[in-house]
């Protein structure tokens, strides 16, 4: 080979090489513009969601909770059919949204509907007394909450308060937390099956809450972090759901 045809090689070499690391760097400038596209759309829409849902039973004691925080005092509650709506000033934090959804059946799910897309958490109350009979309607109210596309989606902190502890047969979280994943998943297994049903024929997808293969557990849905606490409305004992409002914030 030439001395020329040594020049020339080298020089297709060297363009060669630069058009490589121009692409590497273009991909890396992509890559980079995405990545910051993604912080600011997750960022703003995590600003924009300053909600905090108070679900639940009727009579699990979220009408006193949303009084107790917003008006610092009791305020006599009675079953409601339309939400309560609060400001609620976390200090350094800025303001939350409280809303205290209606427990009745037939309404909970509208109300919840309409604002479970600005929620930044969901505090589910129960009343720790009495759980052994109101489990069922407790357990399916629950799943369908966390199993709720748009909830799985925005990953708001959920918070499952276990109220009315003042009372001496209550339930401490822990135990709660141990029954409730018990019905769970005898609850999960009817709803998978009847999904899986209607999904051979085309109409609907299962959803799976939980990890496959196991028996349910609060701390396998990835998607959302479901923690315990304590609490007692009626003796002003929200010291728990004020430490996690807080964190949330």
């Amino acid at each position: 080979m030439s001395k020329k045809d040594e020049t020339l090689r080298g020089v297709l070499d060297s363009e060669e090489k630069n058009a490589h690391w121009g692409t590497i760097g273009v991909a890396l400038i992509v890559g980079l513009i995405t990545l910051f596209i993604f912080i600011f759309v997750w960022r703003k829409g995590r600003v924009s969601r300053r909600g905090i849902c108070l679900v639940g039973l009727c009579e699990s004691g979220k009408t006193l909770i949303f009084s107790q925080l917003i008006y610092k005092k009791a305020v006599e509650s009675f079953t409601s059919m339309k939400e309560n709506v609060g400001v609620l000033n976390i200090a350094n934090k800025g303001a939350l949204k409280l809303i205290d959804i209606p427990g009745h059946e037939r309404v909970r799910q509208r109300f919840f509907d309409s604002y479970k897309n600005t929620a930044r958490g969901i505090v589910f109350v129960l009343d720790s007394f009495s759980l052994n009979k109101d489990i069922r309607d407790v357990a399916e109210y629950l799943y369908t909450i966390l199993s709720d596309p748009v909830v799985s989606s925005n990953r708001p902190q959920v918070l499952i308060l276990c109220n009315k502890q003042d009372h001496p047969l209550a339930k401490g979280p822990q135990v709660i937390q141990s029954v409730l994943e018990k019905e769970m998943n005898v609850l999960r297994n009817t709803q998978t099956n009847q999904l899986e049903a209607v999904a051979e024929g085309g109409n609907r997808k299962s959803f799976y809450l939980g990890q496959e293969g196991k028996n349910f557990e609060f701390a396998d849905i990835r998607s959302l972090r479901v923690e315990f606490a304590a609490s007692s409305a009626q003796t002003e004992d929200l010291e728990n759901l004020q430490k996690w409002l807080q964190s949330v914030a």
